[in-house]
């Protein structure tokens, strides 16, 4: 036992999951163009299949893209999208079509920030040891705060939501599950009007963090026994107002919690088909962790065969 880790690398607190971004759009011909053709995602073929809301799958996560008058995140979305070459050549496809919107897209050296039709704005990231096992997925929602802003969002939701957090370079990181986090990054700029647009949570303990919001009259909705929300993030010290985004907040028990999402594979295309290959599949396989049991099993596999069985009754 010579090896020792750190176990606290480990910990989730108490947000398990961040499973989707709510944003209105104006016309789904145009979020299609984006989101799936651009991105390379998936709309949902199970859930919200009309017109007046549309689904899109991104590994874990979702965009929930409700049509009406479009919605402004105040920050970014980071994206885990593998391969960038087909990325971008799928973005330069859409100059003509998204022509006269707010579109545009620009390769970083870590990233390719994509532009949405109506002025969101998405980090689309190659799949990256920062990112742990995502190879597909939604790592992280940015939000824009006030100077000052970021100590107290790190206490609320350890606070209210038992989260892990951290604060560094003045912004404020809340793990949101399984190598997912929200950030609340300070900046002088002075921030739009809040628009109604939401994330979405699940959560061990439901009702902790119920309690707390309540004392506080924090929550808005009740909206049934798997859920409830709220959308202003407050200093504990005197109740300021630090920044207003609405939270949907799910419980394990939430029908939705865990279900399959499917992801189809963006580079198969009529003209390069190959069977099989319609579905996503992460590249590489993830570095194998430790195991002191190998040689264990080794033994207990030599005995088995053979060879082993031969030893043992010769002996």
């Amino acid at each position: 036992m010579s090896k020792h880790y750190d176990r606290s690398a480990e910990d989730l607190g108490n947000i398990v999951g961040l499973e989707h971004v709510n944003l209105q759009i104006e016309d789904q011909g145009l979020a299609t163009l984006f989101y799936v053709s651009g991105l390379g995602l998936t709309r949902d073929p199970y859930m919200m299949t009309s017109i007046d809301n549309m689904w899109v799958n991104v590994g874990r996560s979702q965009f929930h893209l409700i049509t009406g008058t479009p919605q402004h995140l105040r920050g970014r979305v980071g994206l885990v999208v593998p391969d960038r070459e087909a990325l971008l050549r799928r973005l330069e496809n859409l100059r003509k079509p998204l022509k006269g919107t707010k579109f545009d897209f620009t390769e970083h050296d870590d990233h390719v920030e994509a532009i949405c039709p109506w002025g969101n704005h998405f980090f689309c990231h190659d799949p990256a040891p920062r990112f742990g096992r995502i190879n597909l997925g939604m790592p992280y929602v940015e939000f824009d705060v006030p100077v000052g802003a970021a100590r107290g969002v790190a206490d609320f939701y350890g606070r209210v939501f038992g989260a892990a957090t951290k604060v560094d370079s003045a912004a404020a990181r809340i793990s949101a599950g399984m190598e997912q986090e929200l950030v609340f990054r300070e900046t002088k700029a002075k921030l739009a009007p809040y628009d109604g647009h939401h994330i979405q949570v699940y959560v061990a303990n439901f009702s902790g963090p119920h309690r707390e919001l309540l004392e506080r009259g924090l929550i808005t909705e009740e909206s049934n026994q798997h859920q409830y929300r709220f959308d202003s993030i407050v200093d504990l010290k005197n109740g300021k107002p630090l920044i207003q985004i609405e939270h949907e907040v799910r419980s394990m028990r939430h029908p939705l919690y865990a279900r399959p999402l499917v992801n189809r594979n963006a580079q198969q295309t009529n003209r390069n088909y190959a069977p099989g290959y319609d579905a996503f599949i992460p590249g590489s396989a993830a570095e194998e962790i430790d195991d002191p049991r190998a040689a264990m099993r080794q033994r207990r596999l030599a005995e088995v065969t053979p060879q082993g069985t031969a030893r043992r009754r010769a002996g």
